[in-house]
């Protein structure tokens, strides 16, 4: 009996450009809003131990963000080449592709994991956090932990860029949705065990709950608690991932021979891969220096910035997941030879997200206040929601640009100009934001407010630049070679170049 394939690929390649560029991104979108409501749930139930709990996974994401970030940028270099491949008609190169970047980010994560886990404290201290406190041993604890859990952490992470390369976004939110929704379910637990847990009071199961505790004596794990269950939630979408690709069962297929290493095609993960790492990586880096920057205002100031950094995260979501479309529009269509139509949707995406944004800039600067409140509870709850509304409203005005600048990023990474990302995002994020920042916050005096400010005035500058030297269009040229004897979908009909390289459509 033949396997059941289920190839849920969308083609951007042929036809009209708009909607498939939106059907392939909305899952993306989606599924990293689910991603962040992994941080969310955290956020929420660590909310519960009071301002410590909050403070310090704002301290441990300055550093958890920043290395996955890093790994992260060697997954765009899988969906690049499975893109522009596809585009090209080189099927029998994808699978190999496939297997060398799950290899390459494996082994990764392991080296990453042990030197993390290994330097925490070290990391810790140069973010602010001050060994003896109850913030720095909540800290130490949850990113020791994850750090543990990264190979399982970045296993679905390939996964989800592999199939988006190919055009399947869908495949990865159905795991994504599982594993938020294990994660939700086992959070309150793992994190405050059976004994005064509000789960069992909104459900009316306070008998249950003392007759658990009374067999396991479980108080929960605090703070670390909530690394255990993100871990075994993610873990587990990984693993059933992982066996899709090997079934053959997403339309990629792979062996066991794909797995074994070879050096051209590591050179070129690397070759496209390091520059994106460094360009994803620059973005974490700097919520770690502006963290830093933060923390000289205390821990307050902290707990609230990291609930305010926390939900923008949320809403920036769209533009990333269009971003990542805008990835495989323009990977796809610059492998087929097709310029115009991927500078077609580079504008489009562009467009979509600036209209998007202008609504959530209004939305978050209006109720700032309820949403940062809905985080945090207990002690210093008042002064850690002042704080974070002032953030949300400050940097929700930024919000129009800062998402245009995501989907430029998008363009120059499909194209494998990951270099050109690198780049902009160095400037921005290394050296545009913390100056303003820091000038805000110090040598003025504005402190925490100043450092808000500075994050989005950066947002501005920044799309002005990257947005100019897109118009160039310098960016657009391939880093694969079109199979002459490309095998075409059944039906599709040969359509005329045009001059520029690009195909005649009826959008």
């Amino acid at each position: 009996m033949s396997r059941e394939r289920r190839d849920r690929s969308v083609d951007v390649i042929n036809g009209k450009l708009v909607w498939p560029l939106i059907v392939l991104s909305v899952p993306i979108v989606i599924t990293n809003l689910l991603m962040v409501g992994y941080n969310l749930a955290d956020t929420f139930w660590v909310g519960r131990l009071g301002q410590a709990g909050v403070s310090a996974l704002s301290f441990s994401w300055a550093i958890i963000f920043l290395v996955i970030s890093f790994g992260i940028g060697f997954n765009v270099a899988g969906t690049v080449l499975v893109a522009q491949n596809k585009g090209a008609g080189n099927v029998e190169r994808i699978a190999r592709v496939a297997g060398q970047t799950v290899t390459f980010v494996f082994g990764l994560s392991v080296l990453i994991g042990i030197v993390g886990f290994l330097l925490t404290p070290t990391m810790l201290r140069l973010v602010g956090a001050e060994p003896g406190t109850l913030e720095y041993e909540y800290a130490r604890t949850y990113t020791r932990t994850e750090f543990a859990g990264m190979p399982f952490i970045f296993a679905f992470f390939v996964f989800q860029s592999l199939l988006q390369g190919w055009g399947d976004t869908r495949t990865p939110l159905y795991l994504m949705t599982f594993s938020v929704a294990l994660n939700v379910a086992i959070d309150p637990f793992f994190i405050l065990g059976f004994q005064d847990n509000v789960v069992f009071a909104w459900f009316g199961l306070e008998a249950l709950e003392s007759q658990l505790f009374a067999l396991t004596g479980f108080d929960g794990w605090a703070v670390q608690g909530a690394a255990f269950a993100t871990i075994l939630s993610r873990g587990l979408a990984a693993g059933i991932g992982i066996w899709l690709l090997l079934s053959g069962r997403v339309g990629v297929e792979l062996s066991a021979s794909d797995f074994r290493p070879e050096f051209e095609t590591i050179k070129q993960l690397v070759t496209i891969g390091l520059p994106a790492s460094v360009e994803v990586s620059t973005k974490a880096f700097s919520v770690t220096i502006l963290t830093a920057l933060v923390a000289l205002a205390g821990p307050t100031a902290v707990a609230g910035y990291g609930i305010g950094t926390r939900v923008t995260s949320m809403v920036v979501l769209p533009a990333l997941g269009l971003a990542r479309g805008v990835e495989t529009v323009v990977g796809q269509n610059l492998g087929a030879q097709q310029v115009d139509r991927a500078k077609r949707g580079v504008y489009a995406a562009a467009g979509l997200i600036a209209g998007c944004f202008l609504l959530f800039s209004g939305f978050v600067y209006l109720l700032a206040d309820p949403i940062v409140s809905f985080f945090i509870t207990g002690s210093g709850a008042a002064e850690v929601t002042a704080v974070g509304a002032e953030y949300l409203r400050i940097v929700s005005l930024s919000f129009v640009f800062l998402g245009v600048f995501y989907i430029v990023q998008g363009a120059f990474r499909g194209s494998g100009s990951t270099r050109t990302a690198m780049g902009f995002a160095i400037v921005g994020f290394i050296v545009l934001r913390p100056l303003l920042a820091y000038g805000l916050a110090e040598p003025l005096g504005m402190s925490a407010t100043g450092v808000f400010i500075g994050d989005a005035l950066t947002n501005v500058v920044i799309v002005v630049l990257a947005g100019l030297y897109l118009l160039r269009g310098t960016w657009t040229d391939s880093v694969v070679e079109a199979d002459s004897d490309r095998e075409r979908e059944p039906g599709a009909e040969e359509r005329p170049p045009t001059a520029n390289g690009g195909f005649e459509e009826d959008d």
